[in-house]
């Protein structure tokens, strides 16, 4: 099946970073670039493989894992339409120790490691557009760190559901719980509970697989400081969305 070709406009809507590449930094990518469907629980790259594309989320949300040996794993970030996946490529590696994982279903945009390498080895206004999004992906990781260590899981639950409704056009995930333990790195019997609280209180809507948000307002006061670390760092660093 043919991919369907990205329309000039379409594409500066979506994605943040295509949106504000300069014109004739956006003439050398366009040939190479092409819209992709991404499943809901496909694998985009795996631990050390070599990864031959880099990934511009449009509506797709991609999780990225470290993978234990035992095959446990735990999400470290998460990649939506503000970013994008494969920072290794131009940070000096062909390969990472974590997968990723398409966490919500929808498109994006990929091209090839080496026209983005070569992008990005001109040393322009792209190297420091990818350096800031990169700087801001690493507060995410190590918030999230922080996060997972001194946080109850209810409130790691609230951060997740806000970074991820953060990255949608709607109020509703397609998400069950078994995978947000998975990505979360706790028991499902935990999540569980927590979910349960959550929509106890009137905050959200379960039910098979679906979750919708009913009053963010209502995650936000209980979720815990590390969502603003990281909304704030991603607002600072980061170009505005631009409304399609």
């Amino acid at each position: 099946m043919s991919v369907p070709q990205l329309p000039f406009d379409a594409a500066l809507s979506q994605n943040q970073l295509l949106a504000v590449l300069p014109r004739e930094a956006w003439e050398r990518l366009r040939p190479h670039l092409e819209v992709v469907e991404l499943g809901l629980g496909q694998v985009l790259y795996e631990p050390g493989r070599t990864m031959s594309h880099v990934y511009f989320p449009h509506t797709a949300i991609v999780s990225l894992l470290y993978v234990l040996e035992d095959g446990a794993c735990a999400e470290i970030a998460v990649v939506g339409y503000e970013g994008l996946v494969g920072v290794a490529l131009f940070m000096g590696g062909d390969s990472t120790p974590s997968r990723a994982v398409v966490q919500s279903a929808g498109q994006a945009v990929r091209l090839p490691a080496r026209v983005l390498r070569e992008e990005f080895d001109a040393a322009g206004a792209v190297m420091h557009l990818l350096l800031r999004y990169t700087q801001a992906l690493i507060t995410q990781m190590a918030q999230t760190a922080v996060c997972n260590r001194h946080h109850t899981l209810e409130q790691q639950l609230c951060r997740w559901l806000l970074l991820s409704l953060d990255r949608l056009h709607g109020n509703e995930l397609v998400m069950t719980q078994e995978l947000i333990a998975n990505m979360l790195g706790v028991r499902r019997e935990g999540v569980t509970q927590a979910a349960g609280r959550l929509q106890h209180a009137g905050l959200i809507r379960y039910s098979r697989g679906h979750i919708t948000v009913l009053d963010r307002a209502g995650l936000e006061a209980q979720v815990c400081e590390c969502y603003g670390v990281v909304k704030q760092e991603c607002d600072r660093l980061l170009p505005p969305r631009i409304a399609s």
